[in-house]
């Protein structure tokens, strides 16, 4: 696990859309989507034109996002730019002999 503290704060927040806000005012399509771990904004990712995740980030200075993509799970911290990923965890635990 990260020493990143705001990793260790953040705790799941339930979307406040099913997808980017932003986006569909804009009349725009995103890559994939984030949610954020403060307030729940979600927002398109960097792939995406607009990159609404990583704005609102900038704005609000709220520091972890999560992935809401089916089968993903992992979290970012944009403050420290810090990936933590269970599921890559789960890989460097597992008996691969």
């Amino acid at each position: 696990m990260s020493t990143c503290p705001h990793l260790w704060e953040s705790r799941d927040v339930a979307p406040v859309s099913l997808g980017c806000a932003e986006c569909v005012a804009l009349g725009d399509t995103w890559v994939h989507l984030r949610v954020c771990l403060t307030c729940g904004n979600v927002g398109c990712c960097d792939q995406s034109v607009n990159k609404h995740a990583s704005a609102h980030f900038a704005a609000t200075g709220h520091p972890v996002a999560r992935s809401i993509q089916p089968g993903e799970s992992w979290r970012w911290c944009y403050a420290d730019e810090v990936l933590d990923d269970p599921d890559e965890l789960e890989m460097e635990g597992a008996d691969l002999g």
